[in-house]
């Protein structure tokens, strides 16, 4: 194999029709289409005399020989990204790049206002747009149109890069007019009416069904683990919404420890410790590898980092 025969465009097809598992996929992930996608399998398979995928009841499968080159390609097409980058600074002070971001409410509400704070001081032109899960999919990120993903994830691609956030506990908000102390037991949580809040991961979601204790989440299938349930009267995707109907219906809502303290100067609410021991939940970042490199990005995630870690110390959490 002679390297002044090789395309090493060819490389960037490989790396991504082993991530998709799948030529139209691929194909779509890199903006070419499905023909030229074909052209360049049928190319690699000429090259390393060997099928690379193939095609099973399952689907598109990798050989052996293919899992063996995935990694390696990889590590190649991000060294050749870092030499690209060499010498390119990112001015954060005078640079007018929009990120964008797309963020739970409960990421928003918690940690962009401070990120704010940060960027007014250190980079005044910088524009945030940030987006809500239900407007990115998984290849909208991956394509790099979508700079950063924060929310909480069940599962994640492994072609992603990945970072912690911060690790937050449960607190709840219970409404502030006497008919609870200032410690709750498991006796008024499951007499309570409550409010149920999440979204994860991307896309639109679905409905939810109150008897799927398994699909609602570590508060209720911890409780469910005690032999309990929560009388849930309230369903939302909004941690603002979960907030203020404990406001204005009284209804309790099990949140976040980050989010609950947005509303610890209210008179009508007042935060409390649950009754029983919830799992904590991690917030993370992820980004695709083709903005591993980049000068802008690297800042991006390095100022996010540093804002969060801020926030998590004055928190104690």
């Amino acid at each position: 194999m002679q390297l002044d025969k090789i395309d090493l465009n060819l490389l960037r097809y490989l790396d991504s029709l082993l991530r998709e598992q799948n030529v139209t996929h691929a194909a779509n992930q890199l903006g070419i289409t499905q023909p030229a996608m074909s052209n360049g399998l049928r190319r690699l398979r000429d090259l390393f005399h060997d099928p690379l995928l193939v095609r099973t009841s399952d689907g598109m499968m990798p050989t052996a020989l293919a899992i063996q080159l995935q990694p390696r390609v990889r590590a190649i097409l991000q060294s050749v990204d870092e030499v690209l980058h060499l010498g390119h600074n990112f001015e954060a002070a005078s640079s007018s790049r929009v990120f964008r971001i797309m963020a739970s409410d409960y990421a928003e509400a918690t940690l962009i206002p401070p990120l704010m704070q940060k960027l007014q001081t250190e980079a005044p032109h910088v524009i945030m747009d940030v987006m809500n899960p239900s407007d990115v999919s998984f290849h909208d990120v991956e394509k790099g149109k979508v700079d950063l993903v924060i929310n909480r994830f069940d599962t994640l691609p492994q072609s992603f890069h990945q970072k912690s956030v911060w690790v937050d506990r449960f607190s709840c908000l219970v409404p502030n007019d006497g008919r609870y102390g200032d410690e709750l037991n498991l006796e008024e949580y499951l007499a309570a009416q409550h409010v149920w809040v999440s979204k994860t991961g991307f896309g639109v979601g679905v409905g939810i069904q109150p008897e799927e204790v398994q699909k609602l989440g570590w508060v209720d299938s911890t409780l469910a683990e005690l032999g309990h349930k929560r009388n849930i009267r309230l369903f939302t995707r909004s941690y603002n919404v979960a907030m203020r109907s404990t406001k204005q219906l009284g209804l309790v809502a099990t949140l976040p420890s980050l989010a609950t303290r947005l509303l610890h100067d209210s008179p009508t609410v007042k935060v409390v410790q649950p009754p029983f021991e919830i799992p904590p939940i991690e917030l993370k970042m992820l980004w695709s590898p083709l903005l591993q490199h980049d000068p802008g990005h690297i800042w991006l995630r390095s100022t996010i980092a540093g804002c969060a870690r801020t926030i998590a110390e004055n928190a104690d959490l």
